[in-house]
């Protein structure tokens, strides 16, 4: 097992400290990564494709962890000030990363020279012209020194300018890091609510700090956030459950009550009360479950969620999740737009991203919950609820060959105990999309199941987290990743790696996203020919326009959630590459 196995396991599932090393936790081009994919491909798809496989393998680890940058979220920022508040009454511009015993930890150094060094040129000029006097053995060991070493300097620069990245999305909260802001662009004048802190944005940047060995702002992170979560949230005079998590939260400075000339920093949240759309956070405090006992795991610091009030913070989130309704089934309902998908995608009812995060949630609270007489019930309905939801989703978000010509030979209108048809699915809702995208080999999670529906998009945080989660079967678990593997063209494609599969077009993306434009980009075309291509990546879309030509304009898919390529998701997928490596 390697180190950086051995690191990654730890942070999320480990039992034991990690190991402290972020270049032994993240260099993991050389396991189980992409095990399976580049032999392959290399034979099937010619050089192109080779080329595609072996620089996703060498840049593997940048891609896994570099999630600021993601532009996923339309929501604006409230105008509520008084949240939480300190009484610092000053701003201080903070250049470092201050940690509470007053250490400055070590920042890359930017004056660093991170070229190659001359003499491996030199030697390797030598190698190409024969001149070194040496064998051909030495000549060979030599130039495979020399590559490896361009190779890790090369790898060196580019995770050095992705961690100055990061830090410069820091945000401080009187003088200590609290979080990192969604999006960092300078040259975007549309602020809207990217500057402040998602709760699900920084899952993948605190996993990078405690790789990295620095647990203060992830300390700082989910103990502010707890301290949020009771604050009174209203909506034309409703309140939520209590429990509730804010989708983000922003640090505003405003005047101190009684003197204007002094100032105070506050946190300001956002339940979804000012959020585009009005959106639920309702996977917030799922992810705030799971990166406490990341934190723990790693850090060897248990002292944070055995504190009263973290202790109170779970049983409050668990109390909402686990509260009884008319709902028939052990899967959590939700409203469209409650999670990572926070726009209006078709996703109402039991999305597979929520119930794999709410599995993995109540392993880790399972965990974490400090036994006591108060928690007993508490800890017997979340046992009973892990068992009932495992089955479910295995048993019946379960699509594959087989599965799929099961359902082709269904009988509708059961009425019985022992139905087969259990949700009364008609047979030709199949999509025919579906029937070419089945690998003979593979198989995945569907994306919702509701009464006489079911929605077999391939959503890949769902797929990816269940796998991770142990949600999924081992046998489920193999059958994600060769379908991944079989269908690296479609999910994966120039830029990986496509968020749901397929994506909606024409009249079925007016009906079901009502129109909305951005789950689309802009396309042009002529009055009889397709003349451009758009690039879209997770972070912006490039056009070239010749000129002179008249041009008609439209809306396509494969952009922002509807099929968009959203590099963040690849940490999930390296995570598993080293689980099934050990």
């Amino acid at each position: 097992m390697t180190a950086a196995g051995e690191a990654v396991l730890q942070v999320l599932w480990g039992a034991s400290p990690c190991v402290n090393s972020f270049d032994r936790c993240l260099n993991i081009s050389s396991s189980g990564v992409s095990f399976k994919f580049n032999v392959k491909y290399a034979k099937n798809k010619g050089t192109g494709y080779a080329e595609l496989h072996n620089g996703l393998k060498s840049r593997w680890r940048v891609c896994a962890f570099h999630g600021v940058d993601r532009d996923s979220h339309g929501k604006t920022g409230c105008n509520r000030l008084k949240s939480g508040c300190c009484k610092c009454r000053r701003i201080e511009s903070i250049d470092g990363l201050t940690v509470d015993n007053g250490r400055q930890p070590s920042f890359p150094n930017k004056s660093e020279s991170n070229e190659p060094n001359v003499q491996d040129f030199k030697l390797d000029r030598q190698l190409k012209n024969g001149k070194a006097g040496i064998s051909s053995n030495d000549k060979l060991n030599a130039s495979g020194s020399i590559t490896n070493t361009v190779h890790k300097v090369w790898a060196k620069s580019v995770e050095d300018e992705a961690w100055d990245l990061l830090r410069e999305s820091i945000v401080y909260y009187c003088g200590n890091p609290v979080g990192t802001i969604a999006a960092n662009d300078p040259n975007d004048s549309t602020i809207l609510n990217y500057d402040q802190v998602f709760i699900r944005d920084f899952i993948p940047s605190g996993i990078a700090f405690l790789l990295k060995g620095e647990y203060d702002i992830v300390r700082n992170f989910i103990l502010h956030t707890l301290q949020l979560q009771s604050w009174e949230k209203t909506m034309d005079c409703h309140s939520p459950g209590q429990g509730l998590m804010p989708a983000s939260f922003k640090v505003r400075t405003v005047p101190l009550d009684g003197d204007d000339s002094a100032t105070e920093e506050v946190l300001d949240p956002d339940f979804g009360e000012a959020a585009i759309g009005r959106v639920a956070p309702v996977d917030s405090g799922l992810w705030w479950i799971i990166l406490l006992r990341a934190y723990g795991k790693c850090s060897g610091d248990l002292s944070v969620q055995e504190r009263v009030d973290v202790q109170t913070g779970i049983k409050m989130i668990l109390k909402l999740c686990l509260a009884d309704g008319f709902d028939m089934f052990p899967t959590l309902l939700v409203t469209d737009g409650s999670c990572m998908i926070d726009r209006r995608m078709g996703i109402h009812g039991h999305p597979l991203e929520i119930q794999a995060l709410f599995y993995s949630a109540l392993l880790s609270a399972r965990e974490m919950l400090t036994p006591e007489d108060g928690s007993a019930d508490l800890i017997r309905a979340l046992n009973n609820r892990l068992v009932a939801l495992s089955f479910h989703i295995r048993e019946y978000y379960w699509i594959d060959m087989k599965k799929l010509n099961e359902i082709y030979r269904y009988k509708t209108e059961e009425y019985s105990y022992d139905a087969v048809n259990k949700f009364n699915i008609y047979p030709d809702q199949i999509p025919p999309w579906l029937v070419e995208f089945m690998p003979h080999i593979g198989g995945y999670l569907i994306g919702n199941l509701q009464p006489a529906h079911m929605d077999f998009r391939f959503f890949s945080l769902g797929n990816l987290w269940s796998v991770v989660s142990s949600l999924a079967t081992v046998d489920q678990s193999h059958a994600i990743l060769d379908l991944i593997e079989a269908k690296w063209a479609e999910l994966v494609a120039d830029m990986p790696l496509k968020i749901c599969y397929p994506a909606l077009e024409g009249q079925e993306w007016r009906i079901i996203t009502g129109s909305d434009p951005k789950n689309t980009y802009c396309h042009y075309f002529n009055c009889h020919d397709v003349i451009f291509i758009f690039l879209t990546s997770a972070f912006s879309n490039y056009l070239i326009l010749p000129p002179n030509l008249d041009f008609i304009f439209c809306y396509s898919p494969w952009s922002y959630h509807n099929g968009g390529s959203w590099p963040t998701l690849l940490w999930q997928v390296s995570y598993y590459g080293i689980y099934e490596f050990h």
